[in-house]
């Protein structure tokens, strides 16, 4: 960490309060606190790595492979899977994450 507060590391060591969807030794699934769609979930490495990081290092995989299985449990008729890379993307938290989205029609990208 950049020496700056993490929610989401809070949220893994257990000191911020989060709905938990799934976790293992280095996953963590939580409900987001947006709701801008039905269904929001983040799914994070429990260890504080950037965007960078986790889509260059070896647990991408495994974090597709929990975000996958998420969207198909909670967004039966499809869901979107994001991940937003510095400010203009709208990126807001620098601990790795991917958002999987849905629960209703999506529409159309910006």
């Amino acid at each position: 960490m950049t020496g700056r507060f993490c929610v989401f590391c809070e949220i893994v060591a257990g000191r911020a309060p989060a709905t938990v969807y799934y976790q293992d030794a280095d996953i963590i699934v939580v409900k987001n606190r947006l709701e801008w769609v039905p269904v929001m979930l983040l799914v994070m490495p429990k260890a504080h790595l950037t965007q960078e990081e986790l889509w260059t290092g070896g647990l991408i995989g495994r974090i597709a492979q929990v975000a996958v299985e998420m969207g198909q449990a909670h967004c039966q008729e499809g869901f979107r899977l994001l991940s937003n890379f510095g400010r203009d993307a709208l990126q807001t938290q620098e601990h790795a994450h991917l958002h999987v989205i849905g629960g209703t029609r999506l529409g159309h990208y910006a």
